[in-house]
């Protein structure tokens, strides 16, 4: 059926891209509104900056575990129901996120949060995989990733608004809101994705794993993706003090910042998943990753710069850096076989959470302040440690595609003879 017209969605695909980009939304929010709000949790709860770095990668390293204990588990479900769970679960967290009136109650929360929250991007990766062609997921990703530049754009500014209006807890009740009518129409609307329950062959969820695991191809996808993740997020911790204290950017013009590059993504990311659907996947992210390294290597040896050109870098640079995950994705849910998928695409998540936090906590001893208000130093040293980086995920990532285009051949060849 996906061979006569491979590149149209159906009315029922399109509601599935819809629910998923806005359950994506709204993860994604809750994880990005932690950092704005630094500033008045750490006043309302008494809290150093330790605390709050303590209180941020609490949810990142208890996703990767997550992640890495629900895998076995991945594919023995129907995935519907696996997201529901997951979602209920990221939606009590984040009201506990809500209720938090002290340091240890709000990390407790971010830990319960991530616990459910980190599970859910790899199941929505394996049902977009169950559900469209390879010719089909770049769009689909670069859709669904939309989120990240949603959020940005309506999320945060939003969140902030709320949060100097009713208190810090605003922001999280705002995602409670918004997820338990997510949850309905997803309870309601999305049909049960369970074809790959037809092919199991591992009967227990540690020999699941196991079998997941073992598979060479599946640990050059799972590297790659680390090494992906380690590259993009050692630039983000230290982005604002590095506008403010080195690019003489005002704490009133962040948010306008934050909003440009949100919006300019929103414009970007549909465009990369068309082109990665049209032209060759693999090209298109090492032109992207190419381009970041530029652009990285470019910002970071910036000095102070009118805010017009700072706009402008910043949104190239993260053009560069999201232009990567799409082809990325795409290209790497295509090396697991259909009874393997859920599996992989824990693991896979798992180490992009863990990855994340490593790269945050790298690039901490990297980057240096002498005193308060005072320029950063060596974060320039943090671009060229992302050129080192993205080099090699380039070499992975061009296993990857080959791994993929040898396993579409036999398909590919196959398909003429069931015309016959």
């Amino acid at each position: 059926m996906s061979q006569e017209k491979p590149n149209v969605f159906t009315s029922y695909q399109k509601l599935v891209i819809f629910l998923l980009a806005v359950t994506q939304f709204t993860v994604i929010l809750d994880f990005m509104v932690m950092s704005p709000l630094g500033d008045i949790l750490m006043k309302s709860l008494s809290l150093s900056p330790k605390d709050f770095g303590i209180a941020v990668s609490a949810y990142a390293f208890s996703a990767g575990i997550s992640g890495l204990l629900t895998a076995g588990f991945a594919d023995k479900f129907d995935r519907k129901k696996l997201l529901l769970f997951f979602y209920i679960g990221f939606i009590l967290g984040t009201a506990f996120c809500g209720l938090a009136h002290t340091y240890t109650q709000l990390v407790a929360a971010r830990i319960i949060t991530g616990l459910f929250g980190g599970v859910i991007s790899s199941i929505s990766m394996a049902i977009i995989t169950d559900l469209f062609s390879l010719q089909q997921r770049g769009r689909v990703m670069g859709f669904v990733q939309m989120g990240f530049g949603a959020s940005q754009v309506l999320g945060v500014p939003i969140g902030l608004y709320l949060a100097n209006i009713w208190g810090w807890e605003a922001p999280f009740w705002l995602v409670v809101g918004l997820a338990l009518i997510i949850a309905l129409l997803i309870a309601f609307k999305l049909k049960s994705v369970n074809e790959h329950l037809k092919i199991q062959r591992d009967k227990s969820a540690i020999a699941h794993l196991w079998h997941t695991v073992i598979q060479k191809k599946h640990r050059i996808g799972f590297t790659s993706t680390a090494l992906l993740s380690i590259g993009g997020f050692m630039m983000m911790p230290f982005g604002s003090a590095f506008a403010v204290n080195n690019l003489g950017i005002t704490e009133s013009e962040l948010p306008m910042l934050f909003m440009v590059s949100g919006v300019s993504s929103l414009v970007i990311l549909p465009l990369v998943g068309r082109l990665s659907d049209k032209v060759s996947k693999f090209k298109i992210f090492a032109f992207a990753s190419i381009w970041m390294m530029l652009m990285c290597v470019i910002y970071t040896n910036l000095s102070v710069t009118p805010f017009i050109w700072v706009m402008i870098l910043n949104v190239l640079m993260m053009a560069g850096i999201m232009s990567r995950m799409i082809p990325s994705q795409a290209l790497t849910s295509a090396i697991p076989e259909p009874a393997d998928r859920g599996a992989f695409m824990s693991i896979n998540a798992s180490l992009q959470q863990i990855a994340g936090g490593v790269a945050a906590a790298a690039s901490g001893l990297i980057v240096t302040q002498p005193g308060k208000g005072q320029p950063l130093e060596h974060y320039n040293i943090v671009a060229y440690v992302i050129v080192v980086i993205t080099l090699i995920s380039i070499w992975l990532m061009s296993r990857v595609s080959k791994l993929v285009s040898a396993k579409a051949r036999p398909i590919a060849t196959a398909a003429p003879n069931l015309e016959h």
